[in-house]
């Protein structure tokens, strides 16, 4: 739900660090390969990668250094994880992603990355080790990316610690709360699904308005987490849908807390439990402003309507 002009559920270029959004789908089977390198290291902590003087292969490898537990991730899941990623070429290697340092996991779409790193984690799960060379056929291609600093020629290697696997039936869990406000929505529906939000014909509330409809059992969100979330937004004008997570087909994530998404949600979802449903009736002046997003049919004098279920924070 961020302030940017191609709908809500880009994921940032800080979160992810270098966004591999070419599409590629593959099953996951048995370790592929050699990967090269050498990793060293207990998952968790920043890996020790080794590599030889060799020049990398042509051909994907992907390597499972520890299992973990807990559902395999699959197209249409979110996977967090921490990461390192490097590239390599016959001129040598450069680190360009290391999110140890900065404490922060990375958010990965499995099916919308390059094809070589939906291969590395199609079937990762939770506490798990996935290491992966991906050759420029499966990854930037002839072009690279010179944005990120990679080279036509260049392959990549990562070395993954999944935190979290968010599949995308994944919704909120707690206790359900009243709602008997006639000045604000009713929401309908089961976990797991898109609810179902009337709007009632009433003046909208001039300032931020936050319920919490299920009241999760997790810990608290605190500023600077990346949230694994479900949502759904709606315009109050009319109750129309703009946009949401489970139409997307996966789960959204987010840094929350530090201006990357609109204040209504920076202040309503700062505080919550991890695992509830949050309702966020959100004025102007705290969603798109005056300028409104005329790319997602926002106007500036829109209220907007959103119900966000908070899978994870890290």
């Amino acid at each position: 739900m961020r302030r940017r002009p191609t709908g809500l559920r880009r994921l940032a270029a800080a979160v992810l660090i270098m966004p591999l959004l070419l599409t590629g789908c593959s099953l996951f089977g048995d370790d592929i390969g050699d990967i090269q390198v050498a990793v060293k290291g207990d998952v968790g902590q920043r890996p020790d990668v080794s590599f030889p003087k060799d020049k990398p292969g042509d051909e994907l490898a992907v390597k499972v250094l520890e299992k973990g537990k807990g559902a395999a991730a699959r197209k249409g899941d979110l996977v967090v994880a921490d990461y390192v990623g490097y590239r390599w070429s016959d001129g040598g290697y450069k680190l360009l992603a290391n999110t140890y340092m900065a404490g922060q996991p990375g958010a990965f779409p499995v099916g919308q990355l390059v094809k070589g790193l939906d291969k590395a984690l199609e079937g990762s799960r939770a506490g798990g080790r996935v290491a992966a060379k991906i050759p420029p056929k499966d990854g930037y291609g002839t072009k690279g990316d010179a944005q990120h600093q990679v080279g036509a020629g260049d392959s990549l290697v990562y070395v993954l610690d999944v935190r979290a696997v968010y599949p995308s039936t994944a919704g909120a869990q707690g206790r359900e709360q009243p709602l008997d406000d006639p000045k604000l929505p009713k929401v309908q529906g089961a976990a797991g699904k898109a609810p179902t939000v009337t709007v009632p014909r009433v003046t909208a509330p001039k300032k931020l308005a936050m319920k919490v409809l299920v009241e999760g059992t997790g810990p608290e969100v605190r500023k600077g987490q990346l949230l694994a979330l479900q949502y759904v937004g709606l315009f109050w004008r009319d109750g129309k849908v703009f946009d949401s997570s489970w139409s997307g087909g996966r789960p959204y994530a987010t840094t929350i807390g530090t201006g990357q998404v609109v204040r209504g949600w920076d202040d309503g979802l700062l505080g919550r439990k991890v695992g509830s449903r949050v309702l966020l009736v959100v004025p102007p002046a705290m969603g798109y402003g005056a300028k409104g997003l005329p790319q997602a049919g926002i106007k500036g004098n829109d209220t907007l309507v959103f119900v966000v279920d908070i899978l994870g924070a890290h």
